[in-house]
């Protein structure tokens, strides 16, 4: 899917506002998104940051999403349950799902956390979804319904390549 497809889906459900940790699986997804005039960026230096800043958007009155790696989910797991799943912000977390697949298809470092990955987020029993290109507005929708539902934070899964 061509990057200024995938913002032009989630700026349509009024997300404009982000904050992340830059991943080599969104090159294409964050160089387009920070050239973006219509997208609020603000880089963090950790996921638990980045969701902190993402929450703000929240707070007033916009919808908040943040970019970052799975291997970050380990930062951000005590932030998920003691602010964001405790007082319902319903925060997009954008995932590069670093590892997927298992052995080849990424370095050695990532194969665990990618094959644990959709675990962590089931045992949050946060909503996640895997985007596909074919079928990433209804995906979306469903994704974004759910997290809108519960009041909780959601994620959409991004496998290396599948955003150009």
């Amino acid at each position: 899917m061509k990057a200024l497809a995938f913002w032009s889906g989630l700026k349509a459900r009024r997300f404009t506002f982000f904050s992340g940790v830059p991943d080599s699986t969104f090159t294409a997804a964050y160089n387009a998104m920070v050239e973006d005039p219509e997208i609020r960026y603000i880089p963090a230096v950790r996921e638990d940051v980045a969701l902190g800043i993402a929450s703000a958007g929240y707070f007033s009155g916009q919808r908040g999403g943040v970019m970052m790696q799975n291997s970050g989910i380990g930062n951000i797991i005590n932030p998920l349950t003691s602010f964001s799943l405790m007082y319902k912000v319903p925060v997009l977390l954008i995932i590069g799902w670093r590892g997927y697949g298992g052995p080849p298809n990424d370095a050695p470092e990532h194969w665990i956390m990618g094959a644990k990955t959709t675990d962590f987020l089931e045992l949050l029993d946060i909503p996640f979804a895997i985007l596909e290109s074919r079928t990433f507005e209804a995906t979306l929708d469903h994704l974004l319904e759910s997290m809108d539902e519960r009041s909780v934070p959601g994620a959409l899964l991004v496998r290396k390549g599948v955003i150009e």
